[in-house]
């Protein structure tokens, strides 16, 4: 740190300096490592105040955007941060067997307060579970954790009771002696203890079912073997595992916890929309999978009440008109998409697919967006062209070193940045905008490339142990950021000069109609 000048007109310039560093902070700061990062995603993105803002609009009143403009501008981080902005979502959505109709599933919708219903019940339903030593003995005995000879407690899976050799016999089954058994009685013996392993895997299932006294009322209790433990229902236990019985068997297809962002981009058809899964079975009672727990999600079921982003959304091609008519009706259904697969015959109508909509494009590629989408967007949404450059102010500045020490932060793997290394991204990216956007006196938001040079200046800093990256990491890393088409401008001062240069003269020939013809006047003809 240099010291304060001695002169009047120093001290003027220092004041100067300090007021500056209050409302600008991040401009004179030793490293990265002092600025502070936003917590919220939205106020990460710099440079794009007009598509932030519409985003924000988006999330507040469900909205969609098609964000169009070259890679590496943010155009994801906004949809990200867009999800983020969304309430969580309020419903779980089942996929329900039809006993008149199995190919035909239904779709059943809870809300959260109804989610949160059911599996307070469902747990009502598993409780309790007690230890094998707090049960009645002949209920522990019966269940196989008790040996009805010694009394020792062993787990169920143990027919043999470990401290007295005998196997463990329900109270009431057949007594087995010990191990002592001569030729004539080893085939009774085997029997008697097939038949005490029968009682305890097949016989009743685990399951004790029993009376006793609560409150001086008698009331019926069933005790169930659950691991090393015992589960004890009693008669409100009961009903509510009846009443859950009673209701069609059915699958969680759209759980209630789920992100809010979903990415669907270079999506197959499957992917996107969903599926029935095959079975060689097919629905056949006792071999194949029910229909219904063969239904698969697709991407747009996913993000209901969330984000579905597509970037490069003119890869979809015609799929783009399925997700019109999502975003159209709120509703698509999940059919077999192979016509050789068993789950061809089956269809679950009106799924729910009530998404916010993002899509993001290159500016070439916009023609290639279906006008009926782009119809949908704009009548539900926005069309943003985010921008490329922002204008060389120190509060654009200020933005740049954040979003440097966010790069330098999320990567995790490099030392954080100096004042002089700060100050040579800056620079760089000064040029960059005046060399690719014809911007003077601009910084560019092409940032994802900037954050190639960071992580790279950061490489070259680990490789030397520095602490910190300083200006001339920074300079070496520009140049081991170059793309290829600057390499080769610099290296042969062209792209035709490094073709020829790089070929013999044979390949040249075969390439190049023109050398040939130079070379072989007479065999023009002879070459047509």
């Amino acid at each position: 740190m240099s010291k304060t000048p001695s002169s009047p007109k120093g001290k003027e310039r220092s004041a100067g300096k300090r007021s500056r560093g209050k409302r600008f902070p991040n401009l004179d700061i030793e490293d990265t490592s002092l600025v502070s990062i936003p917590s919220d995603p939205m106020k990460r993105v710099i440079g794009q105040d007009e598509a932030v803002s519409l985003a924000h609009v988006a999330a507040k009143q469900r909205r969609h955007l098609l964000l169009v403009g070259p890679p590496g501008t943010g155009k994801s981080m906004i949809a990200q941060a867009l999800a983020i902005h969304l309430p969580p979502p309020q419903h779980q959505i089942y996929v329900v067997s039809n006993p008149e109709y199995p190919e035909r599933p239904f779709i059943q919708v809870k809300s959260r307060e109804e989610v949160e219903e059911e599996q307070r019940r469902s747990k009502l339903a598993r409780e309790k579970v007690v230890s094998p030593l707090d049960v009645p003995v002949d209920v522990a005995e019966k269940l196989g954790y008790r040996c009805s000879r010694c009394g020792t407690y062993s787990p169920p899976e143990q027919l043999i009771c470990p401290n007295c050799q005998a196997p463990k016999t329900p109270q009431g089954g057949p007594k087995v002696a010990r191990v002592n058994l001569g030729m004539e009685n080893m085939f009774k013996g085997i029997e008697d203890i097939l038949k005490v392993t029968l009682n305890q895997l097949g016989g009743q299932k685990a399951r004790i079912q029993t009376t006793r006294m609560v409150n001086g009322k008698e009331e019926v209790v069933v005790y169930e073997a659950a691991g090393p433990k015992i589960r004890i229902l009693d008669e409100k236990a009961l009903e509510t595992r009846r009443e859950l019985e009673r209701a069609s068997p059915k699958k969680i297809l759209i759980p209630l916890k789920r992100k809010n962002f979903v990415m669907a981009t270079g999506s197959s058809e499957t992917e996107l929309l969903g599926d029935v899964r095959h079975d060689p079975y097919g629905g056949h009672k006792g071999l194949g999978t029910p229909p219904y727990e063969r239904v698969v999600p697709g991407a747009i079921h996913e993000a209901h009440e969330g984000v579905l982003f597509i970037d490069e959304l003119q890869h979809l091609g015609h799929l783009q008109r399925f997700i019109l008519t999502a975003m159209q009706e709120k509703l698509f259904s999940i059919s077999g998409r192979n016509p050789q697969s068993a789950g061809a015959s089956v269809k679950v109508d009106n799924v729910p697919c009530d998404f916010v909509f993002v899509g993001a494009c290159n500016i070439q590629d916009l023609h290639h967006i279906i006008s009926p989408l782009r119809s949908r967007i704009t009548g539900s949404g926005y069309e943003v062209l985010v921008a490329t450059t922002m204008p060389d102010t120190d509060e654009n500045r200020n933005l740049f070193i954040q979003f440097i020490a966010q790069e330098v932060t999320m990567d995790g793997r490099i030392p954080h940045i100096d004042n002089s290394g700060i100050f040579a991204l800056i620079n760089e990216a000064r040029r960059r905008a005046r060399m690719l956007d014809r911007r003077n006196k601009s910084l560019t938001l092409r940032l994802r490339d900037m954050g190639g040079v960071i992580r790279a200046a950061g490489d070259i800093a680990v490789e030397r142990g520095h602490e910190l990256v300083t200006a001339n990491d920074v300079k070496l890393a520009i140049k081991r950021s170059m793309t290829a088409e600057e390499q080769i401008r610099e290296k042969f001062g062209a792209l035709q000069g490094a073709v020829m240069g790089e070929m013999s003269e044979s390949q040249s020939k075969q390439i190049s109609p023109y050398n040939y013809w130079n070379e072989n006047p007479d065999d023009i003809v002879g070459y047509e």
